[in-house]
């Protein structure tokens, strides 16, 4: 499967190009593992992806992934990383972080990701960029 599309990867750099806490765009999984990956932007060297990681240590943390080292992954049974086709976010960036780092993981859960929009919603908007609470 190809990870990302001609169409992924432009609206992924148009996220890159221009600053915000923008909503992911794609989730890239291990299929026999724990790790997970919201990506919302790519850096104009086309390999460099932005998101949030969860390598399923309970540390989830956003940061920067090669999209050539995720391709590149071999695993059992001659599976790679995947994308979800039927992933759909309706939150920024900032609420997933935030309500992975409550739960030790990625999540998607309605009340998980309401909850941490609301707590976000109640905090100073002063210093907010790549980096949420």
């Amino acid at each position: 499967m190809e990870l990302l599309t001609h169409a992924l990867r432009q609206r992924l750099l148009a996220n890159g190009a221009s600053p915000g806490d923008h909503v992911p765009l794609v989730k890239l999984f291990n299929p026999l593992g724990a790790a997970t990956w919201l990506i919302t932007e790519l850096d104009v060297d086309g390999d460099t992806l932005f998101g949030l990681a969860d390598l399923g240590f309970g540390c989830p943390e956003l940061g920067s992934v090669s999209l050539a080292e995720l391709v590149a992954v071999r695993l059992p049974l001659g599976l790679g990383i995947e994308r979800d086709l039927y992933f759909t976010a309706r939150h920024p960036l900032s609420v997933f972080a935030h309500a992975a780092r409550a739960q030790g993981h990625i999540t998607e859960h309605p009340d998980h990701l309401a909850h941490a929009a609301a707590a976000l919603a109640r905090a100073p908007a002063a210093g907010r960029s790549r980096s949420p609470p």
